[in-house]
């Protein structure tokens, strides 16, 4: 995955592609086991295996789709949106509760977003949604707040590569 990020990168040397000029291609480097296992255990929570390996094996976020994967214990700016998003997900038994969504959901309707982390931010209050846990966990969704949707997309390796692929 690195080598295809580096050859995104040579491709685009202007960063013209959306989100490049935020995340510049950069990966940062991966975790240790002991430290994702750390934060599985402080959230009461196992990973989804690809998200795993994606930060033991390639990176701790960086290069990605839209503006880049968050690092796993990555800070964000207080003044954003995202920071918010991101505080959510890290409260005690957030991310241990099952996300309860298996289909398309609504704001109109209700929809929860417990049992998932923000691994990234779109455009115009998008964000992006691993699942944790519950029946969709491993996928990542496209939380639409302006919209006001919620969206089931691929597993997180599908998506990454779907981006890689897309370059």
């Amino acid at each position: 995955m690195r080598a295809r990020v580096a050859a995104l990168a040579a491709g685009d040397f202007e960063q013209q592609r959306f989100g490049a000029d935020r995340h510049r291609y950069r990966l940062r480097e991966p975790l240790s086991g002991a430290a994702v296992e750390e934060f599985e255990h402080r959230h009461g929570v196992r990973l989804p295996e690809a998200y795993r390996r994606f930060l033991t094996e390639v990176a701790d976020g960086g290069a990605g789709p839209e503006y880049g994967v968050l690092g796993l214990f990555e800070e964000v700016d207080e003044a954003g949106v995202l920071h918010g998003e991101r505080a959510e997900a890290l409260r005690p038994g957030f991310l241990a509760t099952a996300f309860p969504h298996t289909a398309a959901r609504l704001r109109r309707d209700g929809y929860a977003v417990t049992g998932s982390l923000v691994i990234g931010e779109g455009c115009c209050g998008q964000f992006s949604r691993l699942v944790v846990t519950g029946p969709s966990a491993g996928q990542v969704w496209l939380d639409d707040q302006v919209r006001g949707a919620l969206t089931p997309g691929p597993d997180f390796r599908d998506w990454y590569l779907a981006w890689l692929g897309s370059g």
